[in-house]
């Protein structure tokens, strides 16, 4: 446990580092967004790949479009912007386009609520690009390709007025993004040992939105909030010191692109053409445009083996 604390650590301080060096612009957010976004991705010089895309099911190539449920409110992996303010984009959005194009299929991203995606696997959408955390309970209901490391990072306004100890929030207001591993199990878990030890219980603030929630905390509505620490380092870097960092990032571990759980054609496509971007460099270019290359990994597995 203590290892991992430590490279959470680190992660979340590289993430600092990489993202504030793409986030230097005006405090408006949206200018920022504007000044600090990569250049539109184009995925025309990527080749399709034919035996890879011989294993996406019949449906899909009939279609020809692969259809993506994705929470659009969590930079800097998915976000609306660009001239209209309502394009996708950032890492997520970037991959899946070049995903498609190994595929040969047009990519269609869909806005959803974040704890709407799995349930909506093989009906409504083929994967979900969210940046999901993988788990073994997840894995029960869909199957996962890994893609990232990730973790858990706290954040409270900055200089911490409220004195908040992360391993002391018994009786803290404490906002998180609905249907993350920070909601369920990780203040659940923290309550129950408030709860167990005699103590008030945390406040626990569930919101749909990562960006309500950083609003609340910098409105001074929240004493601290969780967050996966991807998202919490760019929401940090874009708050115009309002907010920091509290502690180290923990829980790091695989993240992945969700796929119906009886969908393993699929999900070993998405594997093939994630390691063929992998080989010829385009996904570490995508995370060195968008600034997190240290959440890259060096191979995608269908299913991998977590902690948790």
């Amino acid at each position: 446990m203590k290892s991992r604390k430590i490279v959470g650590g680190i992660l979340a301080v590289a993430l600092i580092g990489l993202t504030a060096g793409c986030t230097n612009a005006a405090k408006d957010e949206a200018a920022a967004q504007d000044s600090s976004v990569p250049a539109p991705f184009d995925a025309s010089s990527i080749t399709a790949d034919d035996t890879i895309a011989a294993l996406v099911p019949s449906s899909i190539r009939d279609k020809g479009v692969l259809a993506i449920g994705s929470d659009t409110t969590y930079a800097p992996a998915e976000f609306l912007g660009g001239d209209d303010g309502q394009t996708p984009i950032g890492f997520d959005v970037d991959l899946a386009e070049a995903i498609g194009a190994v595929l040969d299929l047009d990519v269609e991203f869909n806005t959803s609520e974040f704890s709407a995606i799995l349930p909506a696997l093989g009906t409504k959408y083929d994967l979900g690009v969210s940046t999901f955390g993988i788990t073994t309970e997840r894995m029960k209901t869909v199957n996962f390709v890994s893609y990232f490391i990730g973790g858990t990072s706290w954040a409270v306004e900055t200089g911490n007025p409220k004195n908040i100890d992360m391993d002391d929030l018994c009786g803290k207001k404490v906002g998180v993004q609905t249907g993350t591993q920070q909601e369920d199990p990780d203040l659940i878990d923290r309550n129950a040992a408030c709860l167990s030890a005699g103590k008030d219980a945390i406040e626990v603030v569930p919101l749909k939105n990562l960006s309500d929630v950083t609003t609340r905390l910098i409105a001074g509505g929240l004493d601290a909030m969780a967050a996966g620490t991807t998202s919490m380092s760019y929401a940090v870097s874009k708050s115009s010191d309002q907010m920091e960092l509290l502690g180290d990032a923990y829980d790091v571990g695989l993240g992945g692109i969700a796929v119906a759980k009886g969908d393993l054609a699929l999900s070993e496509a998405t594997a093939q053409a994630i390691n063929k971007l992998i080989a010829d460099g385009t996904y570490q270019d995508i995370l060195d445009a968008w600034g997190v290359s240290v959440i890259g990994i060096d191979n995608a597995e269908v299913n991998p083996t977590v902690g948790y």
